[in-house]
């Protein structure tokens, strides 16, 4: 057998180790699923008729669910990863890791068992609240080609900000901290395109929200919906996904060679 596919095989292996400890607490995942859920819910009905009335066009309460249900499925992978810097941090705190390194296993499968099973529950979670969004009234008009960016671009994104976790996981020094970390990953899209129009922001404040991360992939995936071309948002959202994947790939390599249990 190549090294190729031990690694591939160890990799298997800690992914279920990862799916067992997700399934062994549901009431995490509960709770990272519920937190969009209830941002959808209050957005459509507390503030949906009003700021609909204030979209492109106006509109009311249903176009503005169509407006906002793209950016909530993106702050659903926002949400799932936060859990993963927690995951990476009991491992590194709890000397699992120092475990890990005694035995015949591929050192890399601990990292990517851990990313890959961050990306099967993001899926989980992302369908759970278009299902919810779909009986709200949602209806994208996405074609198949539509369908297929989205979830291309929803897994780009899932990838980087679950290798971004791991790392501030790995970094933190203990679960506490791992938990508090992240949470800018919830805040970023409050200061992008996700509720209203970058245009309808005052002048500074539009161009940071032009210019971070969360807005053209919630641009992107929000054209990729409505059945439409993205244009140069998903270079820009694409190039970002890939951007922080490779970074913080590296980092967390780095501090996994480094880890000691505390």
């Amino acid at each position: 057998m190549t090294t190729l596919a031990y690694a591939v095989r160890d990799s298997r292996t800690m992914l279920r180790r990862n799916l067992k400890h997700m399934l062994r607490y549901p009431s995490l995942t509960i709770m990272l699923i519920a937190q969009p859920v209830l941002f959808l819910l209050l957005f459509v009905y507390v503030f949906g008729g009003t700021m609909g009335a204030g979209l492109p066009g106006g509109g009311g309460r249903d176009a503005y669910l169509g407006y906002v249900a793209p950016a909530i499925l993106v702050i659903t992978v926002s949400s799932v990863a936060l859990s993963i810097a927690i995951y990476a941090a009991k491992d590194a705190t709890e000397g699992i890791i120092d475990r890990f390194r005694t035995m015949p296993i591929a050192r890399s499968s601990v990292l990517t068992g851990l990313v890959a099973a961050a990306v099967v529950q993001t899926a989980f979670a992302v369908t759970v609240v278009l299902g919810l969004a779909l009986a709200l009234g949602y209806r994208p008009d996405a074609g198949v080609p539509g369908w297929l960016g989205a979830i291309g671009i929803l897994t780009l994104l899932a990838i980087a900000l679950t290798w971004l976790c791991v790392a501030l996981g790995l970094a933190a020094g203990s679960v506490e901290t791992a938990s508090n970390t992240p949470m800018f990953l919830m805040i970023m899209p409050f200061l992008s395109s996700a509720f209203v129009p970058t245009d309808s922001m005052s002048t500074g404040l539009a161009w940071v929200a032009e210019h971070q991360p969360f807005t053209p992939v919630i641009d992107t995936l929000r054209a990729f919906l409505d059945g439409r071309d993205p244009g140069s948002d998903a270079v820009w959202a694409i190039g970002w996904c890939l951007l922080v994947t490779v970074l913080c790939f590296a980092w967390s390599r780095r501090l996994f060679s480094k880890v000691r249990a505390g």
